[in-house]
C-alpha cells in the first residue's frame, strides 16, 4: 500500500488559468478522505493530478515511492483509479460486463483472476444483474455504478470518486456507502469529491476543505463541520442535521442522524 503526497503543487491550464495554487497534502494508505469545496475551488484538478491525467506545473506528487512526473498516465492508473463525475466520459463498451472487463484484461491477468475481479466488482456495485445490458440504456445513476465497478475491477490501491452521489436517490447513496465501507475493509485508500455534506459527514474519516485554489483546513468531520470560520471561507454549509440541532439548542457537535436521535432522546427522557 502507498501513501499519497502532494508537495507545493500548482497547476495552470493552457492559457494561463491558475486552478491549484501551491497546495500540500498527505493521504495515508488506507485512509477514507473527502475533499469538499465550491465549484472552482480546485478539487477536480487536484485529483486528476493524483491519477496522472494532469501533470503539476509546479511541485511534485508522490504515490508511494513513485514520482508521477516519471511515469505515464497508464502506469499511474494501475495504482490510482479514477471514476469521472460524468460516466459518459468513461463508458465505451456495448455491455456492462465488457466495460468492467476491459481494465483487468489490459493487465494480462490469468483468466481465473480476470473473471474473479469482474464478478466481485459487479456484485459489489449491484451491477451483476445488468451485466448483459448496454450501459448507455441504463439511467445516469446506474451508469455511475458501471464506471465504479470498472475501476474497482482494476484492483488499484487508491480509488478516486468524483461526485459519486450526484443524481443518486436514497438507495443509490446507501449503495455507495456500502461500497465505501467494503473498500475500506479491504485496506483501499478512497478519495471522494462531494458537494453532499450529509454523505460526507456519514462516510468519511477525514475531510479536506478547498477554497480559492488552496487548502483551507483538514480534519475529522466533527471538527470541520463545526468550524464556522472555515465553512464560511469555503462557502459551505453544515449538514442539515447539524443545523437543525443547532436551531433546537442541542449541545454537542452533531453531524449525523444517529447522533441527533440520541441527543434528542436523552433530552426528553431526563
Amino acid at each position: 500500500m502507498r501513501d499519497l503526497i502532494l508537495k507545493d503543487v500548482s497547476y495552470s491550464y493552457p492559457g494561463g488559468y491558475l486552478a491549484v495554487d501551491n497546495i500540500n497534502m498527505e493521504i495515508k494508505a488506507g485512509e477514507n478522505v473527502a475533499i469538499v469545496g465550491q465549484n472552482g475551488a480546485g478539487k477536480t484538478t487536484t485529483v486528476k493530478m493524483m491519477n496522472g491525467l494532469l501533470r503539476p506545473t509546479k511541485g511534485e506528487i508522490l504515490v508511494g515511492d513513485m514520482n508521477t512526473k516519471d511515469y505515464t498516465t497508464a502506469q499511474i492508473s494501475r495504482i490510482v483509479g479514477y471514476v469521472f463525475q460524468n460516466p459518459d466520459d468513461q463508458i465505451f463498451h456495448s455491455t456492462v460486463e465488457s466495460e468492467v472487463r476491459f481494465g483487468p484484461k489490459t493487465l494480462k491477468l490469468s483468466l481465473e483472476e480476470e473473471n474473479k475481479r469482474v464478478k466481485d466488482a459487479l456484485e459489489m456495485t449491484g451491477m451483476d444483474i445488468y451485466k448483459d445490458e448496454n450501459p448507455m440504456n441504463l439511467p445516469l445513476s446506474m451508469r455511475k455504478f458501471v464506471t465504479i465497478a470498472a475501476v474497482i475491477a482494476m484492483g488499484t490501491d487508491i480509488l478516486i470518486f468524483d461526485e459519486p452521489t450526484a443524481g443518486q436517490d436514497i438507495k443509490g447513496d446507501e449503495r455507495l456507502s456500502e461500497i465505501l465501507k467494503l473498500l475500506h475493509e479491504q485496506g483501499k485508500t478512497v478519495i471522494t469529491i462531494s458537494h453532499d455534506m450529509e454523505f460526507v459527514a456519514e462516510n468519511f474519516d477525514r475531510v479536506i476543505v478547498m477554497a480559492k485554489k488552496k487548502i483551507v483546513r483538514s480534519g475529522k468531520p466533527k471538527e470541520i463541520f463545526w468550524d464556522f470560520e472555515s465553512l464560511e471561507h469555503a462557502m459551505l454549509k453544515q449538514p442539515y442535521v447539524s443545523r437543525v440541532c443547532s436551531a433546537l439548542g442541542i449541545e454537542g457537535s452533531v453531524i449525523n442522524i444517529d447522533e441527533a436521535v440520541k441527543k434528542i432522546m436523552d433530552r426528553y427522557n431526563k
